[in-house]
């Protein structure tokens, strides 16, 4: 299909940083690259998006499908000269422990080569075992060259191609020890974009390293196989102004296989997008927007009221526990929504968004803050790590699901609500190890006709039903208050 995956030997190697280097490389080119992400991670795309100028998608086929993982890449691709995956974990790690949904299942459902980076630190001639390893574990993964990370001299640059000499694997890329390109992180991965000011400052620096560290002449024939459409080669120059495609366009790709005809009249969906919450799949979006949404942005930091005329709200996730203060001080904003939630209004929330609408989050220095309180319960964040898929079988009818539906969302907090509610929205069980049977990791979320509050993150791009039945009680809404 065509496309450039850039796979680690493990969590941590630098698959990112060496993914973005590529991407600002090759914008400073002046090439228009298409980046994905395997996986259900939020905080990587906004990167790729903030490089690119485009949007960035996930190729996750445990929320999704094989065949939707396959279809969401070709769409966005062909209109890219570039296509660049990030892949997730190490190479062949997947979802409970088995090859399913790990980087090297999307490299052989997608027939993509990929390169593999080796966090190089406490290795010399052990790296030969490493890449031998990689390189023959499965003949139908491709890999056509590695990158050498955090090479520490010369001479250890040195020993390290001396190990794979004989082994004839291409160094496509060998980066050093380089503190500059560390992005800053905290409890559940990277800081989002939106709270880096510097990042222009680190994606020239970030463009530059990708210019000196990649060997250019080896990675050019292989990413002029995988082009999407004919490019001229680059003959230098300043890099170009980001044009970002127009959602309304990706939205109609997106959705237009598996839906019907958008409705005649936008529904009006108001969505939290500022600092605090800025975790959705754009897939989820441009389904929306297809179906018939027009998607309101406000933010429940900054503004005092809610967008007028609305007829439903998104609530995504994202870090309300970081920005705690300035969301408690903005007492107009939660009273308005609280408000909304009284009346009625089709709400979907997903993890911060969920911890928003309780009556307050108690941040890791123990401190209370008042929240909406629209579900009478408290966030506080710990120390544990919630973390992996779920497959959620609903037990109550909600704006999105009914009871005893089934599907597969992802969990990723570090904080816990009490009390419990009452009547459960879900019952959770764990993705399978191996060949062993999930087992029920508890029940959790908030649910009636017009909420659905969950920990649970879902990407609806297999499943457009769920947006299917959002906008119809959205559209119900409209309808009972005459809007």
């Amino acid at each position: 299909m065509g496309g450039l995956i850039i796979a680690g030997d493990r969590s941590g190697s630098g698959k990112t940083t060496v993914t973005m280097a590529l991407l600002s490389a090759l914008r400073q080119r002046g090439e228009t690259v298409q980046a994905f992400k395997v996986g259900p991670d939020y905080i990587d795309p906004m990167f790729h998006r903030a490089i690119t100028g485009r949007p960035a998608y996930n190729l996750d086929p445990v929320l999704t499908s094989e065949s939707y993982v396959q279809q969401c890449f070709q769409r966005h691709r062909t209109t890219a000269t570039y296509t660049l995956i990030e892949g997730v974990m190490g190479l062949f790690d997947g979802a409970g422990g088995t090859d399913w949904a790990s980087t090297a299942h999307i490299a052989r459902l997608l027939g993509c080569p990929v390169v593999l980076v080796v966090d190089c630190a406490r290795l010399s001639r052990s790296l030969a075992a490493i890449v031998h390893g990689y390189n023959t574990l499965d003949s139908q993964v491709q890999i056509a060259g590695v990158v050498l990370n955090r090479v520490g001299s010369d001479r250890h640059l040195a020993m390290l191609k001396a190990a794979i000499a004989s082994l004839q694997m291409p160094v496509l890329g060998v980066l050093r020890r380089d503190d500059a390109v560390t992005l800053p992180d905290r409890h559940l991965g990277l800081v989002p974009t939106d709270e880096l000011p510097d990042l222009p400052e680190r994606f020239r620096h970030l463009a530059t390293l990708g210019q000196r560290c990649f060997d250019w002449a080896g990675l050019e024939p292989i990413l002029a196989r995988t082009a999407g459409f004919p490019h001229a080669p680059w003959r230098g120059g300043a890099e170009p102004s980001p044009a970002e495609p127009s959602s309304q366009g990706h939205a109609a790709a997106t959705a237009a296989a598996q839906t019907g005809p958008p409705r005649p009249r936008p529904i009006r969906i108001g969505v939290a997008r500022d600092r605090a919450f800025n975790f959705y799949y754009e897939d989820n979006l441009a389904m929306l927007a297809h179906l018939g949404a027009e998607l309101v942005s406000f933010s429940p930091l900054a503004d005092e009221r809610l967008p007028p005329d609305l007829n439903g709200l998104l609530l995504g996730g994202g870090f309300p526990e970081m920005f705690a203060p300035e969301l408690s001080q903005n007492g107009a904003m939660r009273q308005a929504i609280a408000q909304a939630l009284a009346q009625g209004l089709p709400t979907y929330a997903e993890c911060g968004g969920l911890m928003y609408l309780c009556e307050a989050i108690v941040d890791f220095e123990g401190r209370s803050w008042p929240m909406a309180g629209g579900i009478a319960t408290t966030t506080t964040m710990t120390g544990h790590l919630t973390l992996g898929y779920r497959q959620v079988t609903a037990h109550q009818d909600s704006p999105v699901v009914t009871s005893g539906q089934q599907y597969w969302g992802h969990e990723f907090h570090r904080s816990a609500i009490a009390p419990a509610p009452v009547r459960p929205l879900a019952a959770l069980n764990s993705y399978p190890l191996l060949h062993e049977t999930s087992w029920s990791v508890g029940q959790e979320g908030w649910g009636h006709s017009s909420l659905h509050a969950s920990y649970v993150h879902v990407h609806w791009g297999a499943q457009p039903a769920l947006a299917q039945r959002f906008l119809t009680t959205c559209d119900r809404f409209r309808s009972a208050v005459g809007s």
